[in-house]
């Protein structure tokens, strides 16, 4: 677990942040990135508004101590505002409720930046061809270039031990082992807005493109067991508030779930051309005529890709540009 002393010397570094420049706000303002340096190394430091703290004593003061209130309009019995809003605590008493979320990645690389970047997107089609023959190679290119060595960490139980919420003990279920835990978007306290990770210990599955009819009762009672781990992890939650599903492509190549609570907003990250639920996949590959080494990767996939991305200007701009890409129909 962290020390006392590794939180105090994490938490120094966010007043070390230095500005440089904006690199995106979300639509809704709850959300921006800003790239800056941090004691001379590149940083990115991202603001997330919080969720509101649920606290009587919080709540019962609120709307008292706004401050710089701006009215913004008025219509009839409607006025908008913006404020400064939370309790203002006695000097020298640690602040109980925090305003915003933070998450600070220093050093940061060229594939955060763009990564966190505005950027525009595009909607493409990745054929069986396209897969062997550009996407896949790409796969294994990052694999091999150890950028899953953390994943494998928490597998192991070198890293984030305290972050893992469940667990099935390393090495005793086989192919069917796997852990738990939050997703670093997620506070960890808002219910309706839970976040989970379900990693799988075996590591001959990268993505769903991996999946094939021969592996549909695995995916069943993955399914049953994440969502079993889940309610009795949370046991305010019923089994029908959670929602399960897999990006394509994902943030790293190795197999994934996300958990959800069916009240989480739905962002980017659960929309239509980056996630899949794992009902539909499961039901893809049961439809599909063929043996047990018939799978996903014999279908087209269509998604977004933003264009500073590499799968974008190494794959499919150049197969664009050179008339052989698959257009979405």
């Amino acid at each position: 677990m962290a020390t006392e002393e590794s939180k105090r010397r994490a938490e120094a570094l966010i007043p070390n942040f230095q500005f440089e420049r904006v690199l995106n706000q979300d639509e809704a303002g709850r959300r921006i990135t800003l790239y800056g340096q941090v004691d001379s190394q590149p940083a990115l430091l991202i603001f997330e508004r919080a969720p509101f703290p649920d606290a009587e004593e919080y709540l019962s003061v609120l709307a008292a101590n706004l401050r710089s209130i701006t009215n913004l309009g008025n219509n009839d019995i409607y006025s908008w505002f913006l404020a400064s809003g939370g309790p203002i605590l006695k000097e020298n008493e640690n602040d109980k409720f925090a305003d915003f979320k933070v998450d600070l990645i220093c050093p940061c690389t060229d594939k955060h930046i763009k990564k966190h970047s505005r950027q525009g997107y595009r909607f493409v089609t990745e054929t069986p061809e396209i897969y062997r023959e550009k996407v896949r190679p790409y796969m294994q290119l990052n694999r091999e270039e150890g950028r899953l060595n953390w994943v494998f960490n928490i597998i192991e139980g070198r890293k984030e031990v305290e972050d893992v919420i469940y667990r099935t003990p390393l090495g005793r279920d086989g192919d069917e082992g796997f852990l738990m835990l939050p997703n670093l978007h997620w506070d960890r306290k808002t219910i309706e807005a839970l976040h989970l990770l379900g990693i799988v210990e075996r590591r001959d599955i990268w993505t769903l493109r991996d999946l094939k009819k021969k592996h549909i009762p695995w995916l069943r009672h993955m399914k049953a067991k994440l969502v079993d781990a889940t309610v009795k992890t949370y046991p305010q939650i019923d089994t029908d508030q959670l929602k399960l599903f897999c990006h394509y492509h994902p943030t790293y190549y190795h197999f994934h779930i996300h958990v959800v609570h069916v009240m989480l907003e739905a962002t980017s990250t659960q929309s239509i051309g980056k996630a899949i639920g794992l009902d539909a996949i499961i039901e893809q590959l049961d439809s599909m005529s063929g043996d047990g080494e018939t799978g996903m990767d014999s279908i087209s996939l269509s998604y977004t890709l933003g264009e500073a991305s590499d799968l974008w200007t190494e794959i499919f701009e150049p197969l664009k540009n050179s008339g052989g890409a698959s257009q979405p129909q």
